[in-house]
């Protein structure tokens, strides 16, 4: 499961750390889709879904795959925009150029139809293709490695099954010296670490099941790890979150203003399962983490993730207090009450489940306001599930709100309903304006008005 999006910064990493070059940049800056995303279509539930009958041969461990590969969220990676279920070709730009999501359907002229169970252990542990070639860790080997040969083997073995799709990606358009693979070598020696995943005796069966899920397949650090110069995750800081796509992934740790301190397990788990709860609602690509991942878990599994998130130290608590400009604060009133209310209500309590309540918000409360800038400016879609067959969605305001009105509603947001975070400058605005390529008015999937 060669898997782009969700560790965007380690996309290049590999070969920048071998050639010595510093991707500070890189790190600030995310990479962008060069293909949308689609919403999920029928051919792909169904493929993570379908039941397989008792008379299917190997079916135990066929369905331990098929689960497997959900918790994997192998999908999201592997469905370009109009592609086949795990075909990949699904693109991201880079400052250091293109790089796109590989074939991972049996046909043997473009996938992984040739390969051999040992050379996909190699894959998933090592970050190895099939003729010994370094794979760029974005493809999050450093985190797959984790999880043991039977279920390396049960998804190598589901995916055999999956229909071949006879697709070749384009070819990766990195900048030299990105394009030598071999460089790879250098990043593993100084990053890669770790081996499978060994139980902690001190810790329930529960609580072990979560850590594996979430330190191996899940691969929840390579979002929500902050990542050094290298794109390697920074030592100790596991879970304090981390940027990618033009997002914030948030704190996952118990700190109280931006990460999961004043959620409970059950909300955790209730999140996992329908992208929203009393707190928050999912959005980009966590959005897609849900619609192809964590919805489609066992309820025990989730239960697992959100009994182990839930026992993650805090991080340390923020230091920037400085209060905003009242001026500021008194214009983005007027716009919040004008284009926001409607929906998040006056006093930013939302509607339950439907439109998530702004006060004491994890995601509002991150040092960079790269997230509320990105729902302001581009808006969301919550993930399409079964159950919810229209999924929620936050219009675009970027042709309706300039850079400074942009950059002062989205401060009293920041410090309103028991909020605190830093100010939001017009030039902030205007950077994620540039970034989401919308500094000409123009429709987009989220405009909310296209008809």
């Amino acid at each position: 499961m060669v898997r782009l999006p969700r560790l965007p910064i380690v996309a290049v990493a590999g070969a920048l750390a071998a050639a010595g070059v510093s991707i500070a940049a890189l790190a600030q800056t995310g990479l962008q889709p060069l293909l949308p995303r689609t919403n999920i279509p029928a051919t792909a539930a169904s493929l993570l879904t379908q039941p397989i009958a008792d008379a299917t041969p190997n079916a135990s461990q066929l369905r331990q795959g098929q689960a497997l590969v959900a918790a994997g969220d192998c999908m999201s990676c592997h469905l370009r925009a109009g592609g086949e279920p795990l075909a990949g070709g699904l693109g991201l730009k880079t400052p250091f150029g293109a790089i796109y999501s590989s074939n991972i359907t049996p046909d043997r002229a473009t996938g992984i139809g040739t390969w051999t169970a040992d050379q996909f252990y190699h894959a998933m542990h090592d970050g190895h293709g099939a003729h010994g070639e370094n794979l760029y860790p974005a493809f999050p080997y450093p985190s797959f490695r984790k999880a043991s040969r039977a279920d390396d083997d049960a998804i190598f073995v589901y995916l055999k099954t999956v229909p071949a799709v006879r697709y070749t990606a384009p070819g990766n358009k990195l900048w030299f010296p990105l394009n030598f693979r071999f460089m790879v070598k250098g990043w593993n020696l100084l990053f890669l670490h770790g081996d499978t995943y060994q139980p902690q005796a001190d810790q329930s069966a529960e609580w072990n099941r979560g850590a594996y899920l979430v330190g191996g397949l899940g691969h929840c650090g390579a979002c929500h790890t902050p990542k050094n110069a290298f794109g390697a995750d920074k030592s100790h800081q596991d879970f304090r979150g981390g940027e990618l796509e033009n997002w914030i992934a948030p704190d996952l740790t118990g700190n109280a203003q931006t990460g999961l301190g004043g959620w409970s397990v059950d909300d955790v788990t209730e999140y996992l399962k329908s992208g929203r709860n009393g707190h928050a609602a999912a959005g980009g690509s966590m959005a897609d983490v849900i619609t192809y991942s964590t919805s489609l878990m066992s309820d025990p599994d989730r239960h697992a993730i959100a009994v182990y998130l839930k026992s993650l130290p805090a991080s340390p608590a923020r230091t920037d207090k400085a209060a905003p400009d009242a001026a500021a604060m008194i214009r983005g009133a007027a716009i919040y009450s004008d284009a926001c209310a409607s929906c998040h209500l006056e006093s930013g309590v939302g509607q339950a489940r439907l439109f998530p309540p702004l006060g004491h918000d994890a995601v509002v409360q991150q040092t960079s306001p790269d997230s509320v800038l990105h729902l302001i400016l581009g808006g969301t879609r919550i993930g399409a599930l079964a159950g919810h067959a229209t999924p929620f969605a936050m219009p675009s305001s970027a042709w309706k709100l300039n850079d400074q009105e942009t950059a002062a509603v989205a401060t009293y947001i920041r410090n309103s309903w028991g909020n605190q975070a830093p100010a939001v400058t017009a030039s902030q605005a205007a950077k994620m304006r540039k970034a989401l390529g919308l500094r000409s008015p123009r429709y987009t999937v989220n405009s909310g008005d296209q008809h």
